[in-house]
């Protein structure tokens, strides 16, 4: 796997992706308490309304940044968004009141919804060869998980020696980190379109790709299962923790590092995994998993049953996400890429944006068990919509005929009326097959 780390281009990107992680994991948790300090035990209220508001964020602003990065030199948009982040993080420990911390939030993570999905569509145009794409999305979830695990014990040593608000010190060094390592090598530009597309098309294109694509209309229930079981741990953890347990901010941390554990335990499982196992059967046994966490949590009443539980939460949550690169590379043309990894980004955050403040106030108002009980319904509700919506039988090469096109057209001239290629949607292939 960490053969690939000798492309020069990506190392310097993994680590700028590490480092940003490492960062914005500090301020994760220096926001739950932030919030705790602020509203008490009604801080799970505060955290999911701030969480709301970065999905608002990554809903609606990141196709349209997908769709301006075709203007803008990959680099100085990656670099510009990292001084943005960073700039907002100095800011953080000086908020008195809550609506300070929604606006801030709002400006924070409006740069990082147009930050990822440019970051993530360059990967594939640095690594051309699938194999290598398939061991970056593995390290990729890697470092997220490193946030959800790295971070948090990071947290819980520096909270040793300083307060809450030092935390936001480290996700401000990880912006800055990460826009020196941005700006250290070139990046590739991309498969540029053949003809130049409005900033509307070009945002819309790749939404009309995930409607009309079986698999990734799956992709978008599966999401929403990956949405409802994660808020659950991003929102209630300082609530269950430090609310109901009577625990210390150090305890939160270890809380969040064992969900980290469990993803990263699965994310070094799944290359070998995924050479075995369909996508499909993969993503669909790792959503299970999340809503059989959901059901353990019930009956987590201390720190040491509840870190298994998010442990496992953190299995399924990684198994669900990694592959999730792969169907889009393999849903598109280089050209589209942008616009996918973009519709991805907005789609996928949109079920966040309905479970983040139905975690926060459903668990501050009717309390934790019936939370629980509401988002493992939920979950599978789309959990079996997915297994619907994405059928068993999902080839990549699909045989299909173009009696459409004119005869004289050079789709038909070069290959045939009838003709076998991978599929995928676009000007030639508008609609699915069958």
């Amino acid at each position: 796997m960490l053969e690939i780390l000798k492309n020069r281009t990506y190392r310097h990107l993994f680590l700028a992706q590490v480092v940003a992680l490492l960062g914005t994991g500090l301020a994760t948790v220096a926001l739950s308490l932030l919030a705790f300090d602020l509203a008490g035990d009604k801080a799970g209220q505060v955290v999911g309304t701030a969480m709301a508001i970065k999905m608002v964020a990554y809903v609606f602003i990141a196709p349209i940044a997908a769709a301006l990065a075709e203007n803008i030199p990959r680099r100085v948009m990656l670099v510009s968004l990292d001084l943005v982040r960073a700039a907002v993080a100095l800011a953080l420990p000086f908020v008195t009141e809550v609506w300070e911390v929604y606006v801030l939030i709002a400006v924070l993570q409006s740069a990082s919804a147009a930050f990822t999905p440019t970051f993530q569509s360059t990967i594939p145009d640095t690594l051309p060869n699938e194999d290598d794409y398939t061991r970056a999305l593995s390290l990729s979830r890697l470092a997220y998980d490193l946030e959800n695990l790295i971070s948090p014990a990071l947290a819980g040593m520096l909270l040793l020696v300083t307060s809450w608000q030092g935390l936001f010190s480290g996700t401000v060094v990880g912006f800055i980190a990460s826009a020196l390592l941005v700006v250290s090598v070139a990046l590739p530009s991309g498969s540029a379109p053949e003809k130049r597309r409005g900033i509307y098309e070009r945002s819309r294109r790749g939404f009309r790709i995930f409607m009309a694509t079986p698999r990734l209309r799956g992709l978008i229930a599966l999401n929403v299962v990956v949405s409802m079981a994660g808020s659950m741990v991003i929102v209630n953890t300082v609530v269950i923790v430090q609310g109901g347990f009577g625990l210390t901010d150090q305890h939160t941390a270890m809380a969040f590092a064992a969900f980290g554990a469990g993803s990263m335990l699965a994310a070094l499982a799944l290359p070998a995994l995924l050479k075995r196992w369909k996508d499909r059967s993969v993503m669909l046994a790792g959503a299970w998993v999340l809503l059989g966490g959901l059901g353990a949590a019930w009956f987590a009443d201390s720190l040491y049953m509840l870190m298994p539980v998010w442990a496992l939460l953190g299995v399924g949550f990684s198994t669900v996400q990694t592959p999730i690169g792969r169907l889009l590379t393999q849903s598109s043309h280089g050209e589209d890429r942008p616009a996918l990894f973009a519709a991805q980004f907005s789609l996928s955050h949109a079920g966040w944006l309905i479970a983040y403040p139905l975690a926060g106030w459903l668990g501050s108002s009717a309390g934790i068990q019936p939370t629980l009980m509401v988002l493992a319904v939920l979950g599978l509700v789309f959990l079996i919509a997915a297994s619907r919506l994405w059928p068993a039988d999902d080839p990549l090469v699909i045989a299909h005929s173009h009696h459409d096109l004119p005869r004289d057209h050079p789709h038909r001239t070069e290959s045939g009326a009838e003709h076998s290629h991978r599929y995928v949607i676009d000007e030639l292939h508008p609609r699915w097959p069958g």
